[in-house]
């Protein structure tokens, strides 16, 4: 069996540094921290100068893991009501029972990183942008083709994005179901959006004496 990369063994120890970093909080010395992993200090100095960089690379590690997953369950759709949909089931799958995780790592970045943090957030808007613009732009097509109601495309987006986001928090605090809440969603904002392509008309046989 193929050794682990150093790349591969550098995300694994991230993965359980953060939890000891969830678990024991972010005061933790990186001393206490190298002994929880049971490891020397010198060797997760090596790997991480700072907590900001275990946070970093454990928070990279799992929103790439997200995309990966999401992207798997949207692409079976076509429509871009269902696609929307899709996504925001397929985040919330992904995230079932450890929304804290994603939570911990948000509030981390913005607490550890620093200088840096600018750097990470232009990164993680770059990516997100991205996803937003190609989702605008398939449902701004999908408005000229007649297969998605007027609407305005942007307050859309935002509020999928605020479901999307905000529930997740809802879970680290409470023991709120949130199929009801995607029934709701998608029963009285997304399905009423949702047409059907129209039915191009056929054009008729023009007979030989037109051509005459």
């Amino acid at each position: 069996m193929a050794r682990p990369s150093e790349h591969d063994k550098r995300r694994e120890l991230a993965a359980r540094a953060v939890a000891v970093l969830q678990r024991k909080g972010l005061e933790v010395s990186m001393t206490e921290l190298a002994d929880a992993l049971e490891i020397k200090r010198p060797t997760l100095l090596y790997h991480f100068p700072t907590k900001a960089h275990i946070i970093e690379i454990a928070l990279e590690e799992l929103l790439t893991e997200q995309i990966a997953y999401v992207s798997e369950r949207v692409a079976p759709h076509t429509h871009p009501i269902d696609r929307l949909y899709a996504q925001l089931r397929a985040v919330h799958a992904f995230h079932q029972g450890q929304e804290g995780r994603v939570v911990f790592l948000t509030q981390a970045i913005a607490t550890t990183a620093g200088e840096r943090l600018s750097h990470i957030i232009e990164i993680g808007n770059r990516v997100a942008t991205a996803r937003r613009e190609a989702a605008g732009k398939a449902l701004r097509d999908g408005i000229a083709a007649g297969t998605v109601a007027p609407c305005d495309v942007d307050a859309l987006l935002a509020l999928v994005r605020a479901v999307t986001d905000g529930l997740m928090v809802q879970r680290v605090m409470t023991a709120v179901d949130l199929a009801p809440v995607h029934q709701l969603l998608w029963e009285s904002v997304l399905a009423p959006l949702k047409r059907e392509p129209k039915p191009q008309p056929k054009h008729q046989s023009r007979s030989r004496d037109d051509h005459r």
